[in-house]
């Protein structure tokens, strides 16, 4: 005989399983979709009385109103292709009036003459060039703001040559790993390092070159500061061997001038390998320049060993220059 089911418990079990269907529905799903709007379309709002909108009744332009004026005053009428002026719309815009600079305000308050436009909202109009003579020169042609450059042209005004030479062979020797900015910045810590250091005490036994400006306004100008002591230990002359002069492919030694380039760039390159031997007692990025410009102060003083290499090679030349004679001959 199958079980029997009491109706009042079937009940409460399928209430309790549809409470539980429901709650388990999502929330987008648990109330229906609602239009707030209509169906039925209805005609859009019409005016009483036929007219413009609220948009369509504007004032005209400043410009335009001004122009409208002076047609009827007979005045001269003003030109509206330069704009409005900035004048005229503080004057209808009290609050603007104290919020804007004072340069304006005092142009609003004083009664500026018809026509006037020192201040114009139209800034893609062309501006008329004024060619303004400069004092004690004449101004040839038309179209030109200043003078034409006297030719020919400085050397230094060339875009390659803007550079004084002395810095730009500095430069290119400083280069490593084709980094050139980094050069620039080392050559600008040196001239800085000459520019703040205490004038140097000159040495009268090592004599500097001529015409040598004091030593009290050398740091003033750093760069004839580097270019002195340069030009101080460059050599002027180079020694070369030549085979087969002195006979039996014996080589003799030559001495040979050097142009001024050749002489700095050897000057540079002793003044370098003492800078590098030298210990750097600071910490920092601006260490080698820091010795680099010391190195440069004790030429100027004398108490640098480029001197010495300058000297011997001087000598060298001194003593083989009775071997030109030969150098000479065998050229004929």
């Amino acid at each position: 005989m199958p079980p029997k089911i009491l109706s009042s418990a079937a009940a409460r079990h399928l209430s309790s399983r549809c409470r539980l269907t429901i709650q388990d529905k999502p929330l987008c799903f648990q109330f229906g979709s609602r239009r707030n709007i209509s169906h039925e379309e209805k005609p859009l709002p019409t005016a009483d009385r036929p007219g413009p909108g609220p948009n369509e009744q504007q004032l005209p332009h400043v410009s335009e109103e001004a122009a409208t004026m002076s047609k009827i005053t007979g005045d001269e009428a003003p030109d509206l292709g330069k704009g409005t002026p900035v004048q005229e719309i503080l004057k209808r815009d009290e609050k603007g009036q104290e919020k804007a600079p004072e340069v304006l305000k005092s142009s609003v308050q004083t009664n500026a003459p018809k026509g006037a436009r020192s201040f114009s909202t139209n800034a893609g109009r062309e501006l008329e060039e004024a060619i303004i003579p400069i004092p004690g020169q004449d101004v040839e042609g038309t179209g030109h703001k200043f003078g034409m450059p006297a030719l020919p042209l400085h050397e230094r005004l060339h875009l390659k040559h803007r550079e004084d030479p002395v810095i730009h062979q500095v430069t290119q020797l400083l280069i490593k790993d084709g980094k050139k900015s980094r050069a620039q910045q080392n050559v600008a810590r040196i001239l800085n390092h000459l520019r703040t250091m205490r004038p140097p005490v000159i040495n009268p036994e090592r004599p500097l070159m001529p015409n040598a400006p004091p030593a009290s306004h050398l740091p003033l100008n750093p760069i004839t500061y580097l270019t002195l002591a340069i030009d101080s230990v460059a050599p002027l002359i180079k020694i070369k061997g030549y085979r087969g002069l002195a006979g039996g492919g014996q080589a003799l030694q030559i001495p040979i001038p050097m142009a001024v380039k050749q002489r700095r760039r050897t000057a540079l390159k002793w003044i370098l390998d003492t800078a590098e031997k030298k210990p750097f007692k600071g910490s920092g990025k601006g260490g080698f320049a820091q010795r680099i410009a010391e190195e440069l102060v004790a030429i100027v003083e004398g108490r640098s060993g480029v001197w010495e290499k300058r000297g011997s090679i001087h000598k060298l030349g001194v003593g083989a220059r009775s071997n030109l004679i030969r150098l000479a001959a065998r050229k004929r």
